[in-house]
């Protein structure tokens, strides 16, 4: 949500955003709204300060005037009660658009549609290489019986899978490895509530936009999050913070869920698109400042390039287009690790600075130095995300009599174990 003076004051800028990033927003008219909004708000402070000034007229009247003012001041509450009702519909109105109103994007976003328009800023890694045909995942873990797809489909629908044996300490494994590294680089650890209530996603920004991507716990009014972010955000809402208790940087792990509204058909093998997994979020909340949220982007993104590296997979980093990135994406930096039965690159992390887009909708501020309370800058990104890179895990170290080597980051989480 932007501020509604910058968005007075920067109109164009607003109507650009709203262009590249494909936002169903009209601009001219959030503005009319908030012109009527600030008319109604002065007319209701000048009722409010007449109703005030009554009391004393009445107090001073004699008996002949009182009957006037007593009418006078009838009239005057219905239209006092008008005027509120009247700025309580514009302000809901005005609100929903707000919600809606995208953040100014970096300058050096690349201008596009969707993810046809990303742009490869740099590839880390080789291809792997092998002198046979190699399977993909699904192939290669019901084989080794360490997933089971067709049973799990009984129990949850399509989508679904269950992982067996070696392969759910291999996964644990890849969760244990993000959360030590990130641990070491002064991530505060967290286990967050997968279970949200609606202002939670409003305040990320998941809803209004995206509300059916969630699925709803219809019950109890809660939904389930399709990432930790959600709850990481939400636990500061509504405070003020110390300026010197930020930044505050979380590596939050949590199931998450996502119904993958509108992907029929798309990635539907095996472990590529699933409704349920396990992620490893970083988090940050730190002081509105331009260049130390760009300072975290580049600390958040050198992390999950460390963590890969780490493992030993290819991999492209990509700068993000407007028409991809989101309403409140300032800057978007997708990684994309490569599949060997794909034979291309696939996302599995992303990178997103959010200046204070988030902290409005959500109420997160601290107080700075001089005692000023400013809203804080947020800026989250994957750290790890499985079963997606463990099924790239698996296809990039698959050997021909069907094992998985396993890279030396992770053998310690395995009992110093080297292949499975």
């Amino acid at each position: 949500m932007l501020d509604r003076r910058f968005i007075r004051e920067n109109p164009e800028a607003v109507r650009a955003a709203v262009r590249v990033k494909g936002i169903d927003l009209d601009v001219d008219y959030l503005l009319r709204l908030d012109q009527s909004s600030r008319d109604l708000q002065r007319e209701l402070d000048d009722a409010q300060t007449r109703r005030k000034s009554f009391a004393k007229q009445f107090a001073r009247a004699d008996e002949g005037t009182r009957a006037e003012l007593k009418a006078e001041h009838e009239e005057q509450d219905l239209h006092l009660k008008s005027v509120r009702e009247q700025l309580a519909k514009v302000g809901d109105e005005l609100q929903e658009l707000l919600l809606r109103t995208p953040t100014i994007p970096w300058t050096g976003t690349p201008v596009g549609p969707d993810d046809s328009a990303n742009v490869t800023i740099r590839t880390w890694g080789e291809q792997p290489v092998f002198d046979f045909e190699p399977r993909d995942h699904v192939e290669l873990l019901e084989s080794r019986g360490w997933a089971e797809f067709g049973r799990a489909r009984k129990v949850a629908g399509e989508r679904a899978y269950a992982l067996t044996g070696e392969m759910v300490l291999l996964e644990r494994a890849l969760l244990s490895y993000a959360l030590d590294y990130l641990i070491e680089r002064g991530s505060t650890v967290i286990s967050v509530p997968a279970m949200v209530r609606d202002e939670a996603l409003i305040g990320t920004g998941q809803f209004p936009a995206h509300r059916e991507e969630t699925y709803a716990i219809t019950a109890d009014d809660l939904y389930l999050a399709g990432t930790a972010e959600v709850a990481l955000v939400g636990l500061h809402s509504g405070e003020i913070l110390d300026a010197k208790a930020l930044p505050i940087r979380y590596a939050g792990i949590s199931p998450c869920f996502r119904r993958e509204a509108g992907s029929a058909g798309r990635d539907v093998r095996g472990l590529l698109r699933v409704h349920q997994f396990e992620k490893v979020e970083q988090f940050v909340i730190c002081a509105a400042d331009d260049e130390e949220s760009d300072r975290w982007h580049a600390e958040l993104l050198g992390a999950a390039e460390h963590l890969l590296q780490g493992l030993g997979l290819h991999y492209e980093v990509v700068e993000c287009s407007t028409g991809d990135m989101g309403a409140g994406k300032y800057r978007m930096n997708d990684i994309n690790t490569w599949f060997p039965s794909l034979g291309r690159f696939r996302e599995t992390h992303s990178c997103s600075s959010l200046h204070d887009w988030q902290a409005r909708r959500a109420s997160v501020r601290y107080r700075d130095t001089d005692g000023t309370v400013r809203f804080a800058y947020t800026l989250n990104n994957t750290a790890i995300a499985t079963p997606r890179l463990l099924a790239a895990l698996v296809e990039n170290y698959q050997t021909a009599d069907r094992c998985v080597r396993i890279p030396r980051v992770l053998s310690p989480y395995l009992g110093g174990r080297t292949e499975l």
